[in-house]
């Protein structure tokens, strides 16, 4: 089983390369949505984040998220912390998955598969690529943020020029190249891997 990884910097466009490629009938594991729910229903990494922040990081309807946000995107030291209590549970969940599909070419798509190593554990790294002021009108409009909120947060993740050099595969979601044609060509030479 061939196992790819599809990345790309906040407002990339990397959701959409996902639904592409699940709607041509391919399995995607999708790490960010597993580990916002381990984070509100995983007992060990509950337990952690509360020993780290304190019982207000939880409210009655699961994880502050703006909270978590405001603290993990301003302390360097507590991202690490929160990656090292969630990271290992979600690739373990991405190795279920992988294992329970029959499926050739399996997909996980996760915002910093370069910055935790993960991509190590995969075969093949599909880049999806925007230019910065298009990556930030959409987060800002998806998230509703302020671009300062946006930028705070790409500083978080590598530039592109970093990940290209790792990439094994870069489509650019600039709203001009046609997408869906360039999401078939790596898939046809993932075919033949």
């Amino acid at each position: 089983m061939l196992k790819v990884g599809i990345t790309g910097g906040i407002g990339s466009g990397k959701s959409i390369v996902s639904k592409i490629i699940e709607t041509l009938g391919f399995p995607v594991f999708n790490s960010d949505q597993v580990s916002k729910d381990l984070v509100n229903t995983d007992p060990e990494i509950k337990a952690g984040l509360i020993e780290l922040f304190g019982k207000e990081i939880y409210s009655k309807d699961g994880v502050n998220k703006p909270l978590l946000a405001k603290i993990i995107f301003s302390d360097d030291k507590a991202l690490t912390k929160v990656n090292a209590l969630i990271h290992p549970k979600v690739r373990q969940a991405f190795t279920d998955f992988a294992e329970n599909t029959s499926s050739p070419i399996v997909f996980n798509e996760a915002a910093i598969l370069f910055e935790t190593g993960a991509n190590k554990q995969l075969d093949e790294m599909i880049l999806v690529t925007a230019p910065e002021e298009l990556r930030i009108k959409r987060v800002m409009s998806r998230d509703g943020v302020s671009e300062d909120e946006v930028k705070q947060r790409m500083n978080k993740q590598w530039s592109d020029d970093k990940k290209i050099e790792l990439a094994d595969f870069v489509l650019i979601n600039d709203d001009k190249e046609p997408l869906l044609k360039q999401v078939v060509d790596v898939l046809s030479n993932l075919s033949k891997v």
